[in-house]
This record gives C-alpha cells, sequence and structure tokens, in this order.
C-alpha cells in the first residue's frame, strides 16, 4: 500500500520518480481500510528535505499510511517559508486533541544548547508527555532521542571534544529485538552530532535497552518499552549527499571543517558519496511499523487507554 501525502508537495515528484507507491486522498478514501495515522514533528532546519526522507522510508511499507506534517506552535522557522508551513503543516496545539498510530519527532540544529535554553523546550516536553496518551509508537530521531532521554530518564548529554561525522559501522546488540528483524551482525549509519547521551547514565531500574551502538560514537538505538519509543541517536534518515551538504556549508564558515569519517571514497571529498545505510534505515522502519500495525487498536480513540 502507498503513502498519502499532498499532491502539491514539493517532495512528491522525488518520491515518484525513485518509485515510492503515492496514493490521492480520492482513492485512499474508496480504500476499505483503515491507514496507519503517522504524525512527522519537523524540527529539521531544511524541512522540505527532511520531510522527504521520511516520507521515503514510510512510503516503502507495504501498508496504506497518513502522514500528517506537524511543527512546534510558536517557534518561528527562518529556512522554510511560510507559505510551505501553512500549506502543509499544523502546529503541535492544533492537531493535540488527534491520536496517532505513530509519531516521529526529527533532531534539530540546538544540541549544543543546554536543554532548558531551547526556545521551545516546555512544548517539546508537553509534546513528549501528550505522547503517552496520544500515540501508540514513538521515534525520536538524534537531538529529539537526546531529549526524550533527559525528559522521562534525566540522562544528560555531554559535549564531545570534536563533531562525530560520518558513516560509522554500528553493532546489533539485541538481534531477537522485533526492532532489529533482518539486520547484519554490524550495519552503517549516518552519524552527525556534537554532543552525545551515554549508555552508563541508564537508570539500573529502567527497562531501557540499547539495541545497537559503536564504540567511537556511542548509543546508536535504544529501545525504551515504557514509553513505547524507540530513541534513534544517529541520522538514519539521511539522504547520500546530506553529509556532503553539511560538510559544504560548513566550510562556507570554518577554515577547519570537519571532513565526515567513512563517508567519500578514499576520503577524497571531491569524490561521490556511496550510500550504505539504504537497505537498513528501510528495514527499521518497516519492522517499527510492523510492530506498530500489529499492536494498535484499531479504533484511533482507544489509544492511550
Amino acid at each position: 500500500m502507498p503513502i498519502k501525502i499532498p499532491n502539491n508537495l514539493p517532495g512528491r515528484p522525488i518520491l515518484e520518480s525513485e518509485g515510492v507507491m503515492i496514493i490521492r486522498e480520492a482513492d485512499a478514501i474508496r480504500q476499505d481500510i483503515r491507514p496507519i495515522n503517522i504524525g512527522l514533528l519537523n524540527l529539521m532546519p531544511n524541512k522540505i528535505k527532511t520531510e522527504t526522507q521520511f516520507a521515503r522510508l514510510l512510503g516503502s511499507t507495504p501498508l496504506q499510511i497518513d502522514l500528517t506534517l506537524v511543527r512546534m506552535t510558536n517557534h518561528v522557522a527562518r529556512n522554510t517559508s511560510q507559505e510551505h508551513l501553512s500549506a502543509f503543516y499544523q502546529p503541535w496545539e492544533e492537531v493535540k486533541t488527534q491520536k496517532f498510530d505513530g509519531f516521529i519527532i526529527t533532531g534539530a540544529p540546538v544540541e549544543k544548547l543546554p536543554f532548558e535554553e531551547v526556545g521551545y523546550w516546555q512544548e517539546m516536553c508537553d509534546v513528549l508527555d501528550w505522547t503517552q496518551t496520544h500515540v501508540h509508537r514513538t521515534m525520536t530521531i538524534c537531538w529529539a532521542a537526546q531529549a526524550a532521554a533527559y525528559h522521562f530518564y534525566k540522562m544528560p548529554k555531554y559535549a564531545r571534544d570534536t563533531k562525530a561525522t560520518g558513516v560509522y559501522r554500528q553493532r546489533t546488540l539485541v538481534p531477537a529485538s522485533p526492532y532489529l528483524r533482518g539486520f547484519s551482525d554490524d550495519f552503517c549509519l549516518p552519524v552527525s552530532r556534537w554532543t552525545e547521551t551515554r549508555k552508563a547514565d541508564i537508570p539500573a531500574e529502567s527497562n531501557l535497552a540499547v539495541l545497537a551502538e559503536d564504540d567511537e560514537t556511542g548509543m546508536c538505538l535504544l529501545d525504551d518499552p515504557d514509553h513505547r519509543s524507540l530513541h534513534m541517536f544517529n541520522h538514519i534518515e539521511y539522504d547520500t549527499t546530506s553529509l556532503a551538504d553539511e560538510f559544504e556549508r560548513d566550510s562556507q564558515v570554518s577554515e577547519t571543517p570537519i571532513r565526515p569519517q567513512n563517508y567519500f571514497p578514499g576520503d577524497d571529498a571531491t569524490l561521490d558519496p556511496v550510500n550504505r545505510w539504504r537497505a537498513h534505515a528501510h528495514l527499521l522502519f518497516g519492522n517499527w511499523i510492523n510492530e506498530m500495525y500489529q499492536t494498535t487498536p484499531f479504533d484511533l480513540e482507544k489509544i492511550g487507554e
């Protein structure tokens, strides 16, 4: 089954050219099935690129997905036009009465700030608490994963000496986890962050389980069954060129930008990078949606009861 997104969403032609199945709203209504309702709270600067990345992963599943794009209520995005936000996004304050089978919260370019100094931190806390009553399964990405670990478990984040950027090989620690069904013993994922949340700070009495990690960049994937959440500390959604784009951006503002590790062929930034994580990205999202589908109530209103 395909994903339902607005007909004039900018990323739609890209997804169609890649063979991602997309359904029109009129056709979706005619199908006698309940779609899986997933919300995407997009905190990334380039919202168009990010919404396309997640739609690509969600659209590869065999279920019909109804995607709702969400933004923080009062935060003013500086890198996306107001026209785009008004046309395709709903403020969280307007969707918080709704219930979702799944909800994704992206990373954000605020990781160097203490959590409490982020302009929308209180609303972020409200969103995380709201997922416990209005969402069946939640996935947090990068900074949002750090924020969730801090909010629910008081796990701090630490500044790294240098930025972790590149493609790092992660070890699969719990191959029996339903989220890692079909995963290799190790797999590559893009990493891009200046801070880290550490496994040593996991509370002893919690049910948190580290599903994958890397010695150099730390925790990758953290299962949080008590909050029906999956915390991904890296950027599994990135395009092939995302790290190259970041490196180019950093090169314009720094004389010593950090070249992404294990990314460019032969460590030569003039060569096109090769994507080594696409298959596992699709696999993780497929497993996450399958777990959601198997356990979510048919009646959306029963979510959170």
